[in-house]
């Protein structure tokens, strides 16, 4: 039995693992590719300024603004929140995992919070 939910659950790993790959292929047709924000990104929900804050100090500096930086950009990425939640969590590639000692699944919701925010920020021009 538990042999098979070893394999059902790699199955399910690589299942969300196409996912994101196949939305990071949809990120080349996305309107907001590299475009940076224009104005100010006004917040006023508190589970989205605590997203901010947890951006800043674990994503920032690999995606800089939600742009390209040594990882993709963020802004222009289609994947939904539960895909970014997973991997935020288990990492891709050259991203690293983020343990819940790290970082808890309620700090995960935020900053997917904040990085919606961030994508449909149009701003002033």
């Amino acid at each position: 039995m538990e042999g098979n939910t070893s394999m059902i659950m790699r199955k399910v790993y690589l299942i969300i693992a196409a996912s994101l790959v196949l939305a990071a292929g949809l990120n080349a047709c996305s309107g907001r590719r590299n475009e940076p924000l224009r104005g100010p990104l006004v917040l006023t929900d508190e589970e989205t300024i605590k997203g901010q804050k947890l951006f800043m100090q674990y994503c920032q500096k690999c995606h800089p603004m939600g742009e390209a930086g040594l990882g993709p950009s963020l802004n222009a990425s289609p994947a939904p929140k539960f895909a970014e939640r997973f991997q935020m969590r288990h990492g891709l590639g050259v991203m690293p995992a983020f343990k819940k000692d790290e970082l808890n699944d309620e700090q995960l919701k935020q900053i997917a919070k904040y990085l919606k925010a961030l994508k449909h920020h149009k701003g002033e021009g």
